[in-house]
């Protein structure tokens, strides 16, 4: 019954779309100050998530609210904290399988329900540098290789000391030590999906800008974890993207192998490559890119990337095969009206071997109906050949923030 009173009253608020906002984050002279005029607002995302996949006796039917409860201090000599709850909660039927809840008979969707800290974190800025010490959001550019995996309903944190130098003019620096990545299975622990991994991590990224509209950055990730070894690994690359006259490009390389207690000896490459076209009104992107192999011992591996937004949404590449995938793929994207649609089609192969693992098409649309709410359809169907099996997925989310 507590399950569906929450459900009742977030699903009201979000009807209602009332305001909630107390306070206005400023400078204060006392640590009081900062504490009481802070900012506290709420925001929700209903999700119906509709997985039909070969091999699996049922359909998955997940119907979720996330509530999120955001407070940010005010700021007191450079200093600001700020703390983040979020709940998710099913909505009807629980008729899809998570790593915790046992229903076997449906495929996955990575949506458990549960109450967690989110983010909890205390931040101190200057004009040369900043630092953030505790449970935080952490976005590396496009999120290729760290980011917060924001689409599912409960969001990847890392408990981390992050560092942010300014002062190196025309270099920017980040750096951040993590000592536990806070997955999206959470905040339930299992045997199949640790909630968590430990961690003994160092990742850095550098970026400077060469020109106008250009940008160039260098990484260095040095990931071990303890309880995850099979995916700890060393990962040094260089990414360059720039806007021209016409059309716009991206480029990356990078090289990983084994690190710290990971029981597998191998090296493998990435490379991407990606021109872009904006065609009034719509906008062409045409693009490579390859998570390659070690002879088909062990492949390129993105532990903590952003997996939805990479290599199709059906996500049947979240780990990577060991022979490694090649995805070329084709993306229009444009306007009906005020909504934003984009339109996707990936073509996958073996990096060792050449073998064709299948295809998949990718279409959304998003609606912005007043500021801060938004509904938004898509859909993504994979065709397999020699990976995994066809599936089909179509999500319906209502968002809204205050």
């Amino acid at each position: 019954m507590k399950k569906l009173r929450l459900a009742s009253s977030t699903a009201i608020a979000i009807l209602g779309m009332q305001p909630f906002m107390f306070g206005h984050a400023e400078t204060t002279s006392s640590i009081t100050e900062m504490l009481s005029e802070g900012d506290t607002s709420l925001s929700f995302r209903y999700r119906y998530e509709l997985v039909d996949q070969d091999g699996v006796a049922e359909d998955a039917n997940a119907s979720t609210l996330k509530s999120r409860l955001t407070y940010k201090s005010a700021s007191y000599e450079g200093y600001t904290a700020l703390m983040e709850v979020d709940n998710v909660t099913v909505i009807g039927a629980e008729n899809y399988r998570t790593p915790t809840n046992g229903n076997v008979g449906y495929p996955i969707v990575a949506d458990p329900d549960g109450t967690d800290f989110n983010q909890a974190y205390l931040t101190y800025k200057s004009a040369d540098y900043s630092a953030s010490l505790g449970r935080q959001r952490i976005l590396h550019g496009g999120q290729r290789f760290v980011g917060g995996v924001g689409f599912r309903q409960n969001e990847q944190a890392y408990d981390a000391l992050s560092l942010s130098f300014k002062a190196l003019d025309p270099v920017s620096v980040d750096y951040s030590y993590i000592w536990n990545i806070n997955r999206i299975f959470g905040p339930k622990d299992s045997a199949a999906q640790a909630k968590r991994w430990e961690s003994d991590s160092h990742i850095i990224l550098a970026s400077m800008s060469p020109a106008e509209g250009q940008t160039l950055k260098g990484y260095a990730y040095m990931l071990d974890f303890g309880n995850a070894a099979a995916n700890s690994s060393s990962t040094y690359g260089i990414e360059y993207s720039g806007k021209f006259d016409g059309f716009a490009i991206s480029a990356a390389y990078a090289t990983q192998s084994d690190y710290a207690d990971n029981p597998t000896t191998y090296d493998a490459d990435y490379m991407m490559a990606q021109l872009s076209l904006p065609l009034n009104p719509v906008s062409v992107a045409l693009g490579y890119e390859v998570l390659g192999s070690d002879e088909g011992t062990a492949a390129f591996k993105t532990p903590l990337a952003t997996l939805h937004k990479f290599q199709g949404w059906a996500d049947k590449f979240l780990g990577t095969p060991a022979n490694g995938v090649e995805d070329t793929y084709l993306k229009l994207s444009g306007k009906l009206g005020p909504a934003k649609v984009a339109v996707v089609y990936h073509d996958y192969s073996a990096d060792f071997g050449s073998a064709d693992l299948g295809s998949e098409l990718d279409v959304v649309a998003t609606y912005p109906i007043k500021k801060g709410l938004s509904v938004q359809l898509k859909y993504a169907s994979y065709d397999a050949d020699t990976h995994a099996s066809n599936t089909d997925k179509l999500w319906f989310t209502i968002s809204a923030k205050y």
